[in-house]
């Protein structure tokens, strides 16, 4: 007796070429489990947006920080508009603002004056905020300089005018970073002035054109400012690609006898 072909099971069709087509109970599991899939990501997708806003924010406030440039007192070592990175992780660990370094600090106190204020819309206010919440912008109610770190407590700095260089307990400055043209005291010599501890002297590289330390000794401080008032040392030019650079220590800060 010859053997049927044919059993009491549905079988799935063949489609041309021989291949089966799925019973329609597993193409609608497919389906379920797709939508389940898509359903998951978009509930998982707001956690993922938390997650990476805390961790810039965590960056922001313990690690590193940009900073745009606001203006031309540090040309030419920094440009109008230049972003630079500012590491805030070292004085968490007690590190002190070191000769010849550049730094951003907080306004100790009238050197700004009033900041202007705009009307630029809630939706334009409302980016400004979010991108300054992790540190992609500075917020508007910040107020904070850069300059370069001349002398430290306890230190002693002048500067004779003309083309006499700045000395520290002095030991004169060498200043190739100056911008050319610049004469090291510009137009306002100042000292001797001993430094109070735990303060520091600031000076920008375009003296002509920097209100600095020399110009802010009739107010709190005298001209210096306050350790706990610097949010960190900036140490690389991160913006534009083109002016990428490091922004080391000059070694005349290095000389044996400066302290």
């Amino acid at each position: 007796m010859a053997v049927g072909t044919r059993s009491g099971h549905n079988e799935p069709e063949k489609q041309p070429g021989g291949l089966a087509e799925p019973p329609a109970a597993e193409k609608e599991d497919g389906r379920v489990k797709q939508q389940k899939n898509q359903r998951s990501f978009w509930k998982e997708l707001p956690i993922l947006v938390g997650i990476a806003l805390l961790l810039a924010l965590l960056i922001k406030t313990f690690l590193v920080q940009a900073f745009s440039i606001p203006s031309d007192s540090m040309q030419d070592t920094l440009q109008r508009g230049d972003r630079v990175l500012v590491d805030k992780l070292t004085p968490w660990f007690g590190s002190k603002p070191e000769r010849g370094e550049v730094v951003v600090f907080h306004d100790p106190g009238g050197w700004l004056g009033e900041m202007p204020q705009t009307d630029s819309g809630p939706i334009v206010e409302g980016i400004q905020n979010a991108l300054s919440f992790i540190g992609l912008m500075p917020s508007a109610e910040e107020k904070d300089l850069i300059k370069r770190v001349i002398a430290v407590g306890g230190d002693t700095v002048e500067c004779k005018g003309g083309n006499q260089p700045v000395r520290v307990n002095g030991k004169a400055l060498n200043e190739p970073y100056l911008k050319p043209g610049s004469t090291p005291c510009g137009d306002k010599p100042f000292g001797p002035i001993k430094v109070p501890d735990g303060r520091i002297w600031v000076m920008g590289d375009n003296r002509q054109n920097s209100l600095d330390s020399r110009y802010h000794q009739d107010l709190q401080g005298n001209g210096t400012v306050a350790e706990k008032d610097v949010v960190g040392r900036a140490v690389v030019v991160a913006w534009p690609l083109n002016r990428w650079a490091t922004l080391p220590v000059p070694s005349t800060f290095a000389q044996k006898g400066l302290g």
